[in-house]
């Protein structure tokens, strides 16, 4: 059988269906008068079930044919997919690998960091002071109203749970000491470090992704300007001297919350709230919330700036390091969390 014409995806038609149903099983096609011929043709032609003999005169079609066809014969041999184990045991080492390659850089990254830490510390003209104020206000004061917010609801709803729990044993009164140690030793840092762990991170991550992506940091490092120096060192200063400010807003706005509760449900007056507070809570739990807010904003503002500064040249990395610089923060913050909670307990704190 001898074929001709142009056999590419926008010119077969019905050509496919009618060489499926004239051609003899295991026939053989002349192709040697073929013009244009595609992976569609070529698809067709093995769909069929039949060889294409063009010789000499087209090898072009038999390299494309053959193409095609390498994939559909290792599929049906089952050589297109590895076995279950060997592909599990290969996941497992490439993750091994990520996270190996990703602690190698995270302290590549924490050393040039402390290292321009240290040249700003002997030469502190060298901070750009606009850049830093900037992201100050944008990181620091833009986030009081969420926190602010947020932070109240939750000092209101262990206001809530406390009241109606404790009530049962007659010791409702006590609701008071459960906002606020709740309040200033954990629910204030903590709301408030994720919070800016899906604010800070995440913008940091997206605005340094998108000038690596647009190659102003290869430009920055051209003419001779450390990027470190003139994008890192700015967000972390901005994140390390704002957040104990949003901590301390937040601690106030969860105790406010709780304390309209109690004022509601308890019937207890605010001045009665405040009293048993400095009493019996006092000021310790206060600094010791306030001590792990510097720390959370190291980790939020590292783990933004280095994912943002691994984006390669594409939006997916973008959006893929944008989440993982979200998620990373997160879990750092409760892991840090975790482990300050198991140093003030060992010391009696």
């Amino acid at each position: 059988m001898a074929l001709s014409g142009d056999w590419t995806a926008q010119n077969l038609g019905r050509a496919g269906d009618r060489l499926r149903r004239e051609a003899p099983k295991d026939a053989t096609l002349d192709v040697a008068k073929l013009g244009s011929f595609d992976t569609a043709g070529a698809f067709v032609l093995l769909n069929a079930g039949v060889k294409a003999d063009g010789g000499e005169a087209r090898p072009d079609i038999a390299r494309l044919a053959a193409l095609v066809g390498r994939p559909i014969e290792e599929e049906e041999r089952g050589e297109g997919k590895p076995r279950s184990v060997y592909a599990m045991l290969v996941r497992s080492g490439q993750n091994v690998e990520n996270v190996v390659s990703d602690a190698y850089h995270t302290m590549a990254f924490i050393g040039r960091l402390i290292s321009t830490i240290a040249r700003l510390a002997v030469s502190p003209g060298r901070l750009r002071l606009a850049p830093t104020v900037a992201l100050m206000e944008r990181a620091g004061l833009d986030a009081l109203p969420i926190v602010a917010i947020t932070n109240f609801f939750i000092g209101a709803t262990v206001g809530f749970l406390g009241a109606n729990l404790l009530s049962q044993f007659g010791a409702s009164v006590f609701t008071v000491e459960l906002i606020g140690v709740a309040s200033l030793r954990e629910f204030g840092t903590l709301i408030t470090a994720v919070l800016l762990a899906g604010r800070s991170a995440s913008s940091f991550a997206a605005e340094l992704g998108a000038m690596k992506m647009n190659q102003e940091v290869d430009a920055m490092q051209v003419l001779g300007v450390d990027p470190f120096e003139a994008l890192v060192l700015p967000r972390f200063i901005a994140l390390l001297s704002m957040t104990p400010l949003l901590t301390f807003v937040a601690m106030v706005s969860s105790i406010v919350g709780g304390m309209l509760v109690c004022w509601g449900v308890l019937d207890l007056t605010p001045s009665f709230f405040l009293q048993r507070l400095l009493t019996n809570v006092g000021p310790v739990h206060f600094w010791l919330g306030l001590v792990k807010a510097p720390f959370l904003a190291v980790v939020i503002a590292a783990i933004g700036c280095r994912q943002g500064l691994e984006v390669g040249g594409d939006v997916e990395q973008l959006g893929r390091r944008v989440t993982i610089a979200v998620v990373q923060s997160i879990f750092s913050i409760i892991v840090m969390d975790a482990v300050f909670a198991l140093i003030f307990m060992e010391l009696n704190l």
